[in-house]
């Protein structure tokens, strides 16, 4: 059903106008859609121009080595991320998975190193069994089967089921965040590169979490995939 729905419709899901054969947004709205240009290049930050490392980063480097995301978390981006996040609509999140591939398969042809595997980032029992899915295992799922990269979604695990994380500073989210994650029994990582795949990064506290949990366990390098990047506020 979700396959002849993306693939046989060729309306544009944003502005209902017509599409090529295959494609789920014309090229006007895919065009303006907020892609992430200049950006830190280490978190993704977005910046006025590429190349730059923010100050956040010289200050407090993250244990990840990198965030790749396509887009700004601005409208429409942030609209289509809360209807598939908060209202299921599950092939929003496969359009959006799909530009993430083309996006990373990219970055890997110009010389990002490809991961040995793809890490959801874990939801909190509460929020999994309210929401029914994890919206980062989905978006794993899809980047495997695109990209040829393995899943290990029993990996990571949330033993700390912690208040959210929205209306939250940068530092009041680290600290939220102390002891929420662990690895699952046995789980070896040592010498390895890993991929996080989340929805959004917004100032990065939960991917610094589990990087360094990662890290602390031998992983080799870790890096951070997701749908888009939080400006700074105001920016």
């Amino acid at each position: 059903m979700v396959y002849n729905w993306l693939f046989n419709e060729q309306s544009c899901l944003l502005c209902d106008g017509p599409a090529e054969v295959g494609a789920s947004l014309c090229t006007g709205c895919e065009s303006e859609l907020p892609w992430l240009t200049g950006q830190c290049a280490v978190c993704a930050l977005p910046l006025p121009t590429s190349g730059l490392v923010c100050g956040a980063c010289l200050k407090r480097p993250p244990a990840f080595e990198r965030v790749e995301a396509p887009w700004r978390f601005a409208f429409p981006v942030d609209t289509l991320i809360h209807r598939f996040k908060h209202q299921a609509r599950w092939p929003l999140g496969r359009l959006m998975a799909e530009c993430q591939a083309r996006h990373l398969a990219h970055a890997f042809d110009e010389g990002l190193p490809v991961p040995q595997a793809l890490l959801p980032v874990p939801l909190a029992t509460r929020r999994l069994r309210q929401r029914g899915f994890n919206q980062a295992g989905l978006l794993a799922d899809w980047l495997s089967k695109a990209l040829g990269i393995p899943v290990r979604p029993g990996l990571l695990r949330r033993v700390q089921d912690t208040p959210a994380q929205q209306g939250l500073d940068a530092r009041a989210r680290r600290r939220n965040l102390r002891g929420a994650f662990a690895l699952a029994e046995g789980a070896d990582v040592y010498g390895q590169h890993l991929a996080l795949v989340d929805d959004v990064v917004t100032t990065g506290a939960t991917a610094e979490a589990l990087a360094r949990l990662l890290r602390r366990a031998g992983a080799a390098r870790v890096d951070v995939y997701c749908l888009a990047r939080t400006p700074r506020p105001g920016d």
